[in-house]
């Protein structure tokens, strides 16, 4: 049986996240042990806000390193949102930050790229388009539809590294990243309905 851990650092959407896994009945605990996450099966790194506060606050508490060790373990590394981009190597909201270095790339504004061609944030439902030349064992494509909100994205540098997309006035923006063990998705399965919890679901089977 799988045993998540939710990792709880006092940014983001903890709650809505441990709901979705006790509506599963998915066993899980939200914690910031680190006795407790290394010995769990999976992580998920949830996040809402500004990735310069958040990477603070997980430095200040040594969970960076904790969210490095489990990832060198080889077992699966769930980022949602903020929590994806989180696992990139750097990020220029407001200003410079250095990121987990988890997933290569970087974090960048959508608004600088479409220079006022398109709202932003970007917020609602959209399909994800599938990259043919990566693989993901998680039900992404199809009729699918997943609850975005944000206004940066993360761009990593291998395409095999890019799993999905989704189009936003032209511009294909990274819906779901994956390096070996350890995945991001910016929309928030927690909040997408039925198609969500399915994605919630096969990541804790794998």
């Amino acid at each position: 049986m799988p045993e998540i851990a939710i990792l709880d650092y006092g940014v983001g959407n903890l709650l809505s996240v441990e709901r979705a896994f006790h509506f599963l009945e998915i066993p899980h605990k939200r914690t910031s042990d680190p006795v407790i996450v290394m010995g769990s099966t999976h992580l998920v790194l949830p996040g809402v806000g500004a990735f310069g506060a958040a990477i603070g606050v997980l430095r200040k508490n040594e969970l960076d390193k904790v969210i490095l060790d489990f990832a060198r373990t080889g077992k699966p590394v769930l980022g949602i949102c903020l929590g994806m981009q989180l696992l990139f190597d750097r990020s220029l909201e407001f200003g410079l930050h250095q990121g987990l270095g988890l997933i290569p790339g970087e974090v960048i504004s959508i608004s600088e790229i479409l220079q006022g061609k398109g709202k932003v944030p970007s917020i609602g439902w959209k399909k994800l388009d599938i990259n043919p030349c990566s693989e993901s064992s998680l039900p992404l494509g199809g009729n699918r539809n997943f609850y975005f909100v944000h206004s940066f994205m993360g761009k990593p540098k291998a395409e095999n590294d890019l799993i999905a997309t989704y189009n936003y006035y032209g511009l294909q923006i990274p819906g779901v990243v994956r390096k070996d063990n350890v995945t991001g998705v910016q929309f928030h399965p927690e909040k997408s309905g039925k198609d969500g919890l399915e994605l919630i679901k096969a990541f804790s089977n794998g």
